[in-house]
């Protein structure tokens, strides 16, 4: 199963909270699809600590820590299952 749509509008969902990805989902992409994504979820991630936020804003880096949790969270998932299956990333 290709990726649907833009990989890294899918890292950005992932961050957002309106994608979770579980290894039964994985099965359908190919290493290569695995591959982009963890490519895209760590650009997104970069992108995410560069931002700069006032320390005063807790609200704002409160919504920014929970987006590099889910994306942590969708890289383990990744390569756990890659790693499971022995598919080489």
């Amino acid at each position: 199963m290709p990726i649907a749509g833009s990989p890294k509008k899918m890292a950005q969902d992932i961050a957002d909270g309106f994608l979770m990805l579980s290894p039964p989902m994985l099965k359908g992409y190919t290493p290569a699809d695995m591959k982009t994504i963890l490519t895209n979820l760590a650009i997104v991630t970069r992108d995410l600590r560069g931002e700069q936020i006032p320390l005063e804003d807790v609200m704002a880096l409160k919504a920014r820590n929970m987006k590099l949790s889910r994306l942590n969270q969708a890289e383990v998932i990744i390569r756990s299952h890659c790693k499971k299956r022995r598919i080489p990333i």
